[in-house]
């Protein structure tokens, strides 16, 4: 049995291109790091959810180092993983189990927006800043730290770059919807209109956006869209999983929950947001 195992927690989705994509990136993470023991789980629709999962990773290392690569994780997600956490505590007495935190707003997913940004920007034929809006389209959750986050994100990016106008939407839960944005944008006579996902893989949400963005476009033919991908397989969001783990391994983080309070979500709050999230994400 080795010290560490790290344990990588996934979204799972119902669309068969989401959970490959995410296996795909464990053994990208797992080659860039051949001294560390990655396994892999995830949240729900897979195989090893994360009972399971935590079950392998202490049979493999004295201390189970677990990583979420879930981006701007809503409530479910946060109190979900450490209520498995508890559970897997008392069936494994004797392994250290370490909960770090989600992928959140910082200068590396900025960098990430910004280059998604500068691309679909390159695709349209008149790239003029001052005419051209942006929205950051998020994933909505009933939990209000989830939201902020993207919110945070479209702020930083409107500080970072020329263009009047960087609107935040969401695809569930909550508001503004994307219709919403973009009439808003076209009523303050934005005549281009940049869409950029805050999303880490493909998924249903990602192929119904792109509907979406088609029908927009019928909708405001006067209008140039452009679209960016999905975050995918970005250099940094290795380089965050990278941090969380060293912190651990570089005893800087010796805290088993971080930013985390099982208790402190109302049962109420959780299941409205499982409920859409059931409805939105797959």
């Amino acid at each position: 049995m080795k010290d560490n195992c790290i344990l990588l927690i996934g979204h799972g989705s119902r669309d068969p291109d989401g959970t490959p994509q995410i296996e795909r990136f464990t053994r990208i993470w797992r080659d860039s790091q051949p001294d560390w023991q990655i396994e892999l789980c995830f949240i729900e629709f897979a195989e090893v959810e994360i009972e399971q999962g935590l079950k392998n990773a202490a049979q493999k290392g004295k201390r189970v180092i677990i990583v979420p690569l879930v981006l701007n994780a809503a409530g479910h997600v946060r109190a979900e993983i450490p209520h498995h956490i508890e559970h897997a505590k008392s069936n494994h007495p004797d392994t250290t189990f370490v909960y770090t935190p989600p992928i959140t707003a910082s200068e590396s997913i900025l960098n990430i927006l910004k280059r998604n940004l500068a691309t679909a920007f390159a695709e349209l034929h008149h790239p003029a800043p001052a005419n051209t809006g942006v929205i950051v389209l998020g994933r909505g959750s009933s939990d209000r730290k989830a939201n902020a986050e993207i919110s945070k994100m479209a702020r930083w990016l409107f500080e970072e770059t020329e263009h009047q106008l960087v609107d935040v939407a969401f695809t569930g839960v909550t508001t503004p919807r994307l219709e919403t944005a973009v009439q808003r944008q076209v009523t303050l006579d934005m005549k281009q209109i940049i869409i950029l996902p805050l999303y880490l893989f493909d998924g249903t949400l990602i192929k119904r956006i792109q509907k979406q963005v088609e029908r927009l476009q019928q909708q405001y033919p006067q209008i140039a869209f452009a679209q960016s991908s999905y975050f995918g397989f970005e250099p940094e969001i290795l380089e965050v999983l990278n941090q969380r783990v060293n912190a651990v391994l570089d005893n800087q983080q010796e805290a088993e929950f971080l930013d985390i309070d099982p208790a402190g979500h109302h049962h109420h709050d959780h299941h409205d947001d499982h409920n859409d999230h059931h409805d939105q994400h797959h």
